[in-house]
């Protein structure tokens, strides 16, 4: 028997005065039986941080043509293409091609450094391509707000992120690498 995602909920109330947004989403998140806590918390992040009326979450590790957040135009124009972990350049190209702006957020301490040393020369000359960093001990202490109902916060300001729920906090400082 196929094992089945595994649904949460989250509530997340994001201040980011970096972007000037603020707003209140209420979200339902699939983890693939192959997904860590700590990959979908990082995912919750990143929705955050990029936080728009538009955005929401695609079928991500069940389809290889999707990122795992995006944002459309009306017209199904892929505006925003958003992808966690660390991507091989092809799929980072065909985002490029597809997307007007694509977003990358790399995890995984060392592994993801050698990633980008890897990388970088072979992305290089896309100008729609953003990436960041995300710290690995601030990634790892997310997993340890995973609930099944989850009442989370979100609040930027100057490149820092306090992200957590009443229970637990966690500060991260994103690298821009790119």
């Amino acid at each position: 028997m196929a094992l089945t995602a595994t649904i949460f909920k989250a509530e997340i109330q994001i201040a980011d005065m970096d972007h000037g947004y603020y707003g209140t989403h209420s979200l339902t998140v699939a983890r693939h039986p192959s997904e860590t806590d700590e990959r979908m918390m990082v995912r919750l992040l990143v929705f955050a941080l990029q936080a728009s009326e538009d955005l929401q979450f695609t079928k991500g590790l069940c389809a290889d043509d999707e990122p795992e957040i995006w944002a459309k135009s009306l017209s199904g124009d892929i505006e925003l293409w958003i992808d966690v972990g660390l991507p091989d350049e092809r799929r980072i190209r065909k985002a490029c091609g597809r997307a007007g702006r694509v977003v990358v957020y790399a995890y995984g301490g060392h592994q993801a450094q050698l990633w980008w040393e890897r990388t970088r020369a072979d992305v290089a000359r896309f100008s729609n391509l953003e990436v960041f960093e995300l710290p690995q001990d601030s990634t790892r202490a997310l997993a340890g707000l995973a609930s099944r109902t989850m009442q989370l916060q979100c609040t930027v300001q100057e490149g820092q992120v306090w992200f957590g729920s009443a229970e637990a906090t966690e500060l991260l400082e994103p690298v821009r690498w790119r």
